[in-house]
Protein backbone atom coordinates (compact mmCIF):
# COMPACT_ATOMS: atom_id res chain seq x y z
CA UNK A 1 0.00 0.00 0.00
CA UNK A 2 1.37 3.91 -1.31
CA UNK A 3 1.91 6.00 1.42
CA UNK A 4 -1.09 8.22 0.85
CA UNK A 5 -3.60 5.34 1.88
CA UNK A 6 -0.88 5.22 4.81
CA UNK A 7 -1.66 8.71 6.06
CA UNK A 8 -5.28 8.12 5.52
CA UNK A 9 -5.31 4.66 7.79
CA UNK A 10 -3.26 7.12 10.38
CA UNK A 11 -5.67 10.33 9.73
CA UNK A 12 -8.39 8.02 10.72
CA UNK A 13 -7.17 6.50 13.58
CA UNK A 14 -6.87 10.31 15.13
CA UNK A 15 -10.33 11.27 13.77
CA UNK A 16 -13.52 11.11 16.16
CA UNK A 17 -16.49 8.78 14.82
CA UNK A 18 -19.53 11.11 13.22
CA UNK A 19 -21.90 12.32 15.21
CA UNK A 20 -25.24 11.12 15.22
CA UNK A 21 -28.16 13.29 15.98
CA UNK A 22 -31.43 11.45 14.52
CA UNK A 23 -32.88 8.45 12.83
CA UNK A 24 -35.18 8.65 10.10
CA UNK A 25 -37.32 5.45 9.23
CA UNK A 26 -39.38 4.52 6.28
CA UNK A 27 -39.72 1.80 3.70
CA UNK A 28 -36.88 0.00 2.54
CA UNK A 29 -34.75 1.93 0.08
CA UNK A 30 -34.89 0.47 -3.72
CA UNK A 31 -37.63 -1.77 -3.58
CA UNK A 32 -35.90 -4.22 -0.94
CA UNK A 33 -36.71 -5.61 2.24
CA UNK A 34 -36.05 -4.51 6.05
CA UNK A 35 -37.17 -1.11 7.28
CA UNK A 36 -35.26 1.33 6.02
CA UNK A 37 -33.79 4.49 7.74
CA UNK A 38 -31.77 7.60 7.18
CA UNK A 39 -29.19 7.99 9.88
CA UNK A 40 -28.67 12.28 10.15
CA UNK A 41 -24.75 12.99 11.18
CA UNK A 42 -22.66 16.28 11.19
CA UNK A 43 -21.34 14.79 7.94
CA UNK A 44 -24.27 13.99 5.99
CA UNK A 45 -26.78 11.86 5.59
CA UNK A 46 -26.55 8.27 4.98
CA UNK A 47 -29.01 5.41 3.90
CA UNK A 48 -29.30 2.10 5.06
CA UNK A 49 -31.46 -1.11 5.58
CA UNK A 50 -32.11 -2.56 9.14
CA UNK A 51 -33.37 -5.82 9.66
CA UNK A 52 -34.06 -6.17 13.55
CA UNK A 53 -33.78 -8.81 15.65
CA UNK A 54 -37.22 -10.02 16.78
CA UNK A 55 -35.62 -10.98 20.01
CA UNK A 56 -33.77 -7.64 20.43
CA UNK A 57 -30.14 -8.66 21.93
CA UNK A 58 -26.97 -7.30 21.70
CA UNK A 59 -25.69 -8.90 18.36
CA UNK A 60 -24.93 -8.18 15.23
CA UNK A 61 -23.77 -7.16 11.42
CA UNK A 62 -23.12 -4.33 9.60
CA UNK A 63 -22.50 -4.75 6.04
CA UNK A 64 -21.04 -2.36 3.47
CA UNK A 65 -20.47 -3.17 -0.38
CA UNK A 66 -18.35 -1.95 -2.94
CA UNK A 67 -17.34 1.29 -4.61
CA UNK A 68 -20.45 1.77 -6.17
CA UNK A 69 -22.31 1.33 -3.01
CA UNK A 70 -25.58 -0.23 -2.41
CA UNK A 71 -27.43 -3.25 -0.46
CA UNK A 72 -27.94 -6.39 -2.04
CA UNK A 73 -24.09 -7.07 -1.36
CA UNK A 74 -21.57 -9.95 -4.03
CA UNK A 75 -22.73 -13.44 -4.84
CA UNK A 76 -26.00 -12.77 -6.28
CA UNK A 77 -27.04 -10.59 -3.17
CA UNK A 78 -25.81 -12.63 0.00
CA UNK A 79 -25.71 -9.38 2.34
CA UNK A 80 -29.62 -9.36 1.67
CA UNK A 81 -29.77 -12.81 1.76
CA UNK A 82 -28.53 -13.22 5.47
CA UNK A 83 -29.86 -10.24 6.74
CA UNK A 84 -33.02 -11.58 5.82
CA UNK A 85 -32.09 -15.15 7.85
CA UNK A 86 -30.52 -14.03 10.93
CA UNK A 87 -32.90 -12.16 12.64
CA UNK A 88 -34.74 -15.73 13.74
CA UNK A 89 -31.09 -16.43 15.41
CA UNK A 90 -31.56 -12.89 17.40
CA UNK A 91 -29.08 -11.55 15.47
CA UNK A 92 -29.80 -7.57 13.75
CA UNK A 93 -28.58 -6.73 10.07
CA UNK A 94 -27.74 -2.98 8.76
CA UNK A 95 -26.93 -2.99 5.25
CA UNK A 96 -25.01 0.56 4.34
CA UNK A 97 -24.59 2.30 1.75
CA UNK A 98 -22.21 4.83 1.53
CA UNK A 99 -22.40 8.86 1.52
CA UNK A 100 -19.95 8.96 -1.36
CA UNK A 101 -19.51 5.87 -2.87
CA UNK A 102 -15.75 5.25 -3.66
CA UNK A 103 -14.14 7.58 -1.23
CA UNK A 104 -11.94 5.73 1.24
CA UNK A 105 -12.00 8.39 4.57
CA UNK A 106 -15.20 9.00 4.19
CA UNK A 107 -16.93 4.83 3.62
CA UNK A 108 -15.14 4.35 6.85
CA UNK A 109 -16.83 7.41 8.71
CA UNK A 110 -20.15 5.97 7.46
CA UNK A 111 -19.38 2.36 8.90
CA UNK A 112 -19.01 3.94 12.12
CA UNK A 113 -21.68 6.11 12.10
CA UNK A 114 -23.58 2.92 11.73
CA UNK A 115 -21.59 1.54 14.20
CA UNK A 116 -23.24 4.08 16.75
CA UNK A 117 -26.54 3.64 15.14
CA UNK A 118 -26.58 -0.24 16.05
CA UNK A 119 -24.99 0.65 19.87
CA UNK A 120 -27.73 2.72 20.40
CA UNK A 121 -30.20 0.09 19.67
CA UNK A 122 -28.15 -2.42 21.99
CA UNK A 123 -25.91 -4.01 20.17
CA UNK A 124 -22.62 -4.12 21.45
CA UNK A 125 -20.94 -6.92 19.85
CA UNK A 126 -20.93 -6.24 16.37
CA UNK A 127 -19.22 -8.40 13.03
CA UNK A 128 -18.20 -6.03 9.96
CA UNK A 129 -18.52 -7.41 6.12
CA UNK A 130 -17.30 -5.86 3.41
CA UNK A 131 -16.81 -6.51 -0.32
CA UNK A 132 -14.05 -5.09 -2.76
CA UNK A 133 -13.80 -1.63 -2.09
CA UNK A 134 -15.54 -2.29 1.19
CA UNK A 135 -13.23 -5.10 2.03
CA UNK A 136 -11.03 -2.48 2.77
CA UNK A 137 -13.16 -0.40 4.65
CA UNK A 138 -14.48 -2.77 7.04
CA UNK A 139 -11.05 -3.71 7.85
CA UNK A 140 -9.78 -0.05 8.97
CA UNK A 141 -13.13 0.71 10.86
CA UNK A 142 -13.04 -2.78 12.52
CA UNK A 143 -9.44 -1.44 14.09
CA UNK A 144 -10.92 1.36 15.65
CA UNK A 145 -13.97 0.23 18.05
CA UNK A 146 -13.75 -2.59 20.85
CA UNK A 147 -17.61 -2.48 19.47
CA UNK A 148 -16.55 -5.11 16.53
CA UNK A 149 -15.51 -8.47 17.51
CA UNK A 150 -14.70 -10.27 13.75
CA UNK A 151 -14.04 -8.74 10.37
CA UNK A 152 -15.01 -10.76 6.83
CA UNK A 153 -13.42 -8.63 3.83
CA UNK A 154 -14.42 -10.07 0.47
CA UNK A 155 -12.78 -9.69 -2.43
CA UNK A 156 -10.80 -6.98 -0.79
CA UNK A 157 -8.64 -4.11 -2.37
CA UNK A 158 -5.17 -3.49 -0.39
CA UNK A 159 -5.87 0.05 -1.06
CA UNK A 160 -6.58 1.00 2.95
CA UNK A 161 -6.29 -2.37 4.01
CA UNK A 162 -2.80 -2.53 5.47
CA UNK A 163 -4.50 -1.83 9.21
CA UNK A 164 -5.15 -4.90 9.38
CA UNK A 165 -2.39 -6.09 11.54
CA UNK A 166 -4.42 -3.65 13.90
CA UNK A 167 -7.82 -6.11 13.45
CA UNK A 168 -6.05 -8.52 15.75
CA UNK A 169 -7.16 -9.94 18.91
CA UNK A 170 -10.60 -9.57 16.39
CA UNK A 171 -10.72 -12.61 13.92
CA UNK A 172 -10.25 -11.77 10.35
CA UNK A 173 -11.90 -13.69 7.99
CA UNK A 174 -10.49 -13.00 3.78
CA UNK A 175 -12.47 -14.59 1.17
CA UNK A 176 -11.36 -14.67 -2.50
CA UNK A 177 -11.96 -15.98 -5.81
CA UNK A 178 -8.89 -17.64 -7.99
CA UNK A 179 -10.93 -16.45 -11.35
CA UNK A 180 -10.64 -12.76 -9.58
CA UNK A 181 -9.42 -10.50 -12.37
CA UNK A 182 -10.51 -7.11 -11.28
CA UNK A 183 -8.87 -7.29 -7.98
CA UNK A 184 -6.43 -10.58 -8.11
CA UNK A 185 -5.93 -13.24 -5.33
CA UNK A 186 -2.38 -11.76 -4.36
CA UNK A 187 -4.81 -8.62 -3.07
CA UNK A 188 -6.27 -11.17 0.07
CA UNK A 189 -2.74 -12.93 -0.04
CA UNK A 190 -1.00 -9.64 1.01
CA UNK A 191 -3.51 -9.03 3.74
CA UNK A 192 -3.78 -11.87 5.27
CA UNK A 193 0.57 -11.28 5.65
CA UNK A 194 -0.09 -7.68 6.93
CA UNK A 195 -2.68 -9.41 9.32
CA UNK A 196 -2.17 -11.18 12.74
CA UNK A 197 -4.01 -14.24 14.38
CA UNK A 198 -6.30 -14.94 14.23
CA UNK A 199 -6.95 -14.84 10.60
CA UNK A 200 -8.84 -17.00 7.57
CA UNK A 201 -8.03 -16.83 3.97
CA UNK A 202 -10.46 -19.02 1.46
CA UNK A 203 -10.16 -19.21 -1.68
CA UNK A 204 -12.83 -20.22 -3.93
CA UNK A 205 -11.56 -21.88 -7.89
CA UNK A 206 -13.16 -20.32 -10.91
CA UNK A 207 -14.81 -18.02 -8.88
CA UNK A 208 -14.64 -14.27 -10.18
CA UNK A 209 -14.72 -10.57 -8.54
CA UNK A 210 -18.38 -10.83 -7.53
CA UNK A 211 -18.44 -14.49 -5.92
CA UNK A 212 -21.78 -15.35 -8.26
CA UNK A 213 -19.85 -18.58 -8.70
CA UNK A 214 -19.44 -19.57 -5.27
CA UNK A 215 -22.39 -18.28 -3.93
CA UNK A 216 -23.80 -21.31 -2.32
CA UNK A 217 -20.66 -22.11 -0.24
CA UNK A 218 -19.91 -18.42 0.52
CA UNK A 219 -23.55 -18.07 2.10
CA UNK A 220 -22.47 -21.53 4.09
CA UNK A 221 -19.24 -20.05 5.45
CA UNK A 222 -20.51 -17.10 6.45
CA UNK A 223 -24.22 -18.30 8.28
CA UNK A 224 -21.78 -20.63 10.02
CA UNK A 225 -18.79 -18.35 10.71
CA UNK A 226 -20.72 -14.74 11.62
CA UNK A 227 -23.23 -16.35 14.44
CA UNK A 228 -19.91 -18.66 15.90
CA UNK A 229 -17.64 -15.01 16.18
CA UNK A 230 -21.01 -13.18 17.61
CA UNK A 231 -21.37 -16.20 20.29
CA UNK A 232 -24.32 -16.32 22.24
CA UNK A 233 -25.84 -13.12 24.03
CA UNK A 234 -23.90 -11.78 27.05
CA UNK A 235 -20.93 -13.96 25.65
CA UNK A 236 -17.60 -11.91 24.88
CA UNK A 237 -16.38 -13.56 21.81
CA UNK A 238 -12.37 -13.13 20.49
Amino acid sequence: MGAGALGQYRQLRQTPAPDLFGVDTGPPHEGDTGQGVVLHTNLGPIKAILHQSAHGGARAVLWAWGARGGYAGPAEGVFAHLAEEFPAQGITSLRLNYRNPGVYVESVLDVLAGLEFLKGRGCARVVLVGHSFGGAVVIAAGTLTDQVVAVVSLSPQTYGAQGAVYVSPRPLLLVHGLADTRLPPRCARQIYQWADEPKELVFYPGAEHGLRECKGELHDLLRRWIPEKLGDDGAVVR
